[in-house]
């Protein structure tokens, strides 16, 4: 157990893991407390990965459920092996009949079949999926709930009674209970709503995208064999992006993806064919591709001071139509004239 929050630090910066204070925190109060940590955020921001590296780091095993639409008990707890169950009962049914050749009558065959039927569930024939893995275990255990938002309300609240009290009853064996409780983490897309009661039963961790700074951190340590000024092209090139009004920013994984895309294509700088010839690694939405590189044509005008196109104006239009209106939703500008505040609008 830690015994810090410098302590958390330091474990996973061992593990290539950048935390911030509030990780850290998080982490050792979750440690101290036996509670689940709730961590909601953009997807490829690293929290999954912070479930992954606090594994490592405390020398747990790490059991990983991976949540989605439909996902019910059968998927997530157990089901009893039904093919192994038919093969044991063709290879038994010798045994089975002559067990029942004496038998007077059809109640006496058929009570004669109901004594043995706990042969056939039994644990031989218990499929354990990832929850009842997590439980049953001796080791110390990291129960990594991944995109809890991506399930169902019914099975959130079937996950909810199971993390109460680490027990679950199986009729033909009873009650199973949880020796030594596995740390758990969820991790959450914002997709949905979650309920309350799950966020009550746990510690809260907000991820969301990284400073420049610490961005800059990551690819450096991540992507050790980039050049130091490209690396900080790169990462200013991928604030900007989401700065931008896209449907999908890039993610810290896609940032690192594309440092290494950088490195393997030995660049040395990120000119306008660089930029262009890579920017797929970052957007996967094409008019988000498009979008940028209208943006990233606009940039070379303007630095050669050549004139804009009437595709760039309308562009430019566009983008501070949505910005006022987010400044309208905020109160501020005239609500009675959608088109306040483009006077100076350059023509």
């Amino acid at each position: 157990m830690f015994q810090t929050t410098e302590e958390v630090r330091a474990s996973l910066a061992e593990q290539d893991y950048i935390a911030s204070t509030e990780i850290c925190t998080a982490l050792y109060l979750a440690e101290g407390m036996g509670k689940p940590i709730l961590v909601e955020g953009p997807a490829g921001v690293g929290k999954t990965e912070l479930g992954k590296v606090w594994a490592a780091a405390t020398g747990r095993n790490l059991i990983r459920l991976q949540c989605y639409e439909g996902l019910d008990e059968s998927k997530a707890l157990y089901e009893w092996e039904y093919s192994k169950q038919m093969l044991y009962t063709q290879i038994l049914r010798d045994k089975v009949q002559l067990m029942l050749t004496d038998a007077p009558t059809l109640s006496e065959a058929a009570d004669r079949i109901a004594r043995e039927e706990d042969a056939f569930f039994s644990e031989r024939f218990l499929l354990a999926r990832p929850l009842l893995q997590a439980i049953r275990n001796k080791e110390p255990t990291l129960l990594l709930i991944d995109e809890i938002d991506r399930s169902d309300t019914e099975f959130e609240a079937f996950l909810l009674e199971v993390l109460s009290d680490f027990q679950v009853s199986i009729p033909e064996l009873g009650t199973i209970r949880a020796d030594n409780p596995p740390a758990v983490i969820l991790t959450s897309n914002n997709t949905r709503e979650l309920s309350e009661a799950l966020k009550r039963r746990c510690l809260y961790i907000f991820i969301d995208y990284p400073s420049a700074d610490a961005e800059l951190e990551v690819v450096r340590l991540k992507v050790p064999g980039l050049a130091g000024e490209l690396a900080k092209e790169a990462v200013a090139f991928v604030q900007n992006l989401r700065s931008m009004d896209l449907k999908k920013r890039p993610s810290v994984s896609e940032t690192l993806d594309w440092a290494k895309a950088l490195l393997m294509l030995n660049a040395d700088k990120l000119d306008e064919e660089m930029l262009n010839t890579t920017l797929t690694v970052l957007l996967k939405n094409e008019q988000d591709v498009l979008r940028s590189k209208r943006n990233l044509a606009a940039e070379r005008r303007r630095a050669a001071q050549e004139p804009r196109s009437d595709e760039d104006l309308l562009e430019e239009l566009e983008a501070d139509f949505h910005r006022k209106g987010r400044r309208r939703k905020r109160g501020r500008g005239r609500p009675d004239d959608p088109f306040s505040g483009f006077e100076n609008l350059e023509n």
